[in-house]
């Protein structure tokens, strides 16, 4: 991919040095490690935004069960998997 921008940012010298010593003992440009640092960063919060999306959706659909009646007590569903459980225990597969 052509690079056809320049990105300048300030830091401490100490940090850059470090920097620029660590990506050298790798083999590697520092500009290479920057641009792989940054690919990293926006999927990271790319996959924090899409979770973050899912889990909306999810408590949009518990709501709309719960507002029209369609669920289970926890008690309820408690029951039910404590059976489940036995009967996997004894051999007896699901309930």
């Amino acid at each position: 991919m052509p690079k056809e921008s320049v990105f300048t940012l300030k830091l401490e010298s100490d940090l850059r040095r470090a920097f620029v010593m660590t990506a050298r003992a790798n083999d590697r440009p520092a500009s290479q490690v920057v641009r792989e640092l940054m690919r990293e960063y926006i999927d990271r919060y790319r996959l924090v935004g899409e979770y973050a999306a899912f889990l909306g959706v999810k408590v949009e659909r518990a709501r709309a069960q719960v507002a029209t009646g369609r669920y289970a007590a926890a008690a309820d569903v408690e029951a039910r998997f404590s059976r489940q459980r036995a009967a996997a225990r004894d051999g007896g597969g699901a309930a």
